[in-house]
Parts: C-alpha cells; sequence; structure tokens
C-alpha cells in the first residue's frame, strides 16, 4: 500500500518543491495537491464542512505550474491532483497540460478529478451548474483520445474537434480517479468510465462504502480490483488507517497543512510509524486500475 501526502500549496506555505523532496526522502510514496482557479467573494455555496473557508482555498498556486515544478526536483514520488476540477477547464488545454506533465515527469503523474461543489466558481466559467458532471465524462473522453490516438478526431455534446495532432503524448494513459459523493450515481461513473475512487473519511465515506462499490462493480461486470481505492485524508496514526488497510486500498493520503517548512517537516517525520508499517517502501503506480480503464 502506499502512503502519499494531500496539501494545497499557496503563496504563503512551503514551497511544493520543497515538499516533495522531503516526502521523497522520508519514503512517501505521493504527493497530490488540490485545484481553485479562484473563489468568488460573492460565494453562497457552503463549505464542505462546518465553519469558515479556509484562507488557502483563496491562495491556491496552479495545480500543474506546483507539480511541474516538484517533478524537476524528485525521482520516483508519484504526483497528482485530488481533485482538479475539469468541468472548469478547456479540455484540450487540460489535455495538453497533463500530458506534458506526465512526460516531464517521467509517467508519474495521477489524474484525481471532481466535479466540484461550488456553484460562484463554476458560474464565472460560464459552466451551467447542472451540466458539469456530464461535462467531466466527456471531457475525460476528448483527453483520452488526444492521449491515445496519433490524430484525434473527438465529437461530443460539449467537445467538437476534427483531426488534431497533440504531443508530446504521455507516457502512459494517466490513471483517472474520481473523487465525489458515496452514491450509486458516482459509483456507476467509477466503474463504467474511471479507474478508481478517492473516499474521503472526513466527508462521511467509510469502508463501507468501498465494499458497496466493489459489490456494485461485480455486479456490473467489473473486476473490483481494477479500481484503484485512494483514501483521501486520514492523519498519520495506525488506529485511523487499519480499517482501510484491511481493505486492502492502494493508497491513503495523509493530511498536510498549508504551512511553512519548518512546520511541516516535523509533520512529515511524524508519519514514519505508518510508513514502516503499512508504506510498501516504492509507489504502486496503480498499474492494476491502469489495465483495467479499457472499462473506458
Amino acid at each position: 500500500m502506499d502512503i502519499d501526502i494531500i496539501t494545497l500549496p499557496t503563496d504563503e506555505s512551503a514551497p511544493l518543491a520543497e515538499v516533495a523532496v522531503a516526502a521523497e526522502e522520508r519514503g512517501f510514496a505521493g504527493l497530490f495537491v488540490g485545484d481553485h482557479t479562484h473563489i468568488p467573494a460573492r460565494r453562497t455555496t457552503p463549505f464542505l464542512l462546518p465553519g469558515d473557508l479556509p484562507e488557502e482555498y483563496r491562495r491556491q498556486l496552479d495545480p500543474f505550474v506546483a507539480l511541474a515544478a516538484a517533478a524537476a526536483r524528485t525521482t520516483t514520488i508519484r504526483l497528482g491532483t485530488c481533485i482538479c476540477l475539469v468541468a472548469q477547464r478547456d479540455p484540450i488545454v487540460t489535455a495538453k497540460q497533463v500530458a506534458s506533465l506526465d512526460y516531464v515527469s517521467g509517467g508519474r503523474f495521477v489524474f484525481g478529478i471532481g466535479y466540484g461543489w461550488n456553484v460562484e466558481e463554476a458560474a464565472d466559467h460560464r459552466i451551467e451548474w447542472s451540466s458539469r458532471r456530464a461535462r467531466v465524462r466527456e471531457y475525460v473522453a476528448a483527453m483520452r483520445t488526444l492521449w491515445s490516438e496519433e490524430a484525434a478526431t473527438f465529437h461530443g455534446r460539449f467537445v467538437d474537434f476534427d483531426e488534431a495532432w497533440a504531443w508530446p503524448k504521455p507516457r502512459r494513459q494517466p490513471p483517472v480517479i474520481l473523487g465525489a459523493g458515496a452514491t450509486d450515481a458516482v459509483f456507476d461513473d467509477v466503474i463504467s468510465w474511471a479507474d478508481g475512487w478517492l473516499p474521503v473519511p472526513y466527508l462521511g465515506h467509510t469502508p463501507d462504502d468501498v465494499r458497496r462499490l466493489r459489490r456494485r462493480a461485480e455486479e456490473q461486470g467489473r473486476d473490483p480490483a481494477s479500481i484503484a481505492i485512494l483514501v483521501d485524508g486520514v492523519p498519520a496514526e495506525p488506529a485511523l488507517f487499519e480499517p482501510w488497510v484491511q481493505l486492502g486500498v492502494d493508497a491513503i493520503l495523509v493530511p498536510l497543512p498549508s504551512s511553512p517548512l519548518d512546520a511541516v517537516l516535523p509533520m512529515l517525520d511524524d508519519a514514519h510509524e505508518v510508513i514502516a508499517r503499512y508504506g510498501s517502501g516504492v509507489k504502486a503506480n496503480v498499474a492494476a486500475a491502469n489495465a483495467g480503464a479499457g472499462a473506458g
């Protein structure tokens, strides 16, 4: 099992490249970052958790730029988004960013994506809220076409282009891991076109939700083992890890605050117990899930 980090890099937090180097040295297998282009000041959409929206949500770096800096300073740690708000991004541009990052990192990118929760943010991108799930499905399909075909063509409801050249190609098809609620509709999306699911314990997702997803996959004819499970946001404590470890999940993402380097380094050091007990020592690059991605 992989033990990764999830953080929101900002202009006030530790440089992500420095965090990546420190994490790689300490045996973490992956580094994931969030994505918000902006936060509308007029926002009326409630935050996902009780309380005010944390300051770091207003100050996040672009994930692809931040991860490119991390890629230049590291060699083995995998690099991912958790999550990229795909519906708010031009799919042709995003396909280029993903392919370029995967190429320059030597095939280390994991594409964690989601539907989004901030209505006003989506509206500023001229995205009709009710269309965002359909957009994400179609955008992913179009991006996969650009990543894999020499002369890509795609004709859909939201994306439409004739033969197009798009290089570089990614080193391999980046795994697409969907982060969204534990509903039957989301599980059907995971099963039909994604490579895995990102349950979030602090949003109420439980090991029973993973079991339910796996049963539903079997019922629909997909091998549950082909669906990667990356658990987003579990503090580095064995008691909290254990229920997910017993499920045989692929990775657990340990949250790291958006703080200066001298504050986060001790937190990375404190994770040594769970890394020693549960970590694989080298990243399992979601190969099984990627191989099963023919469902997309």
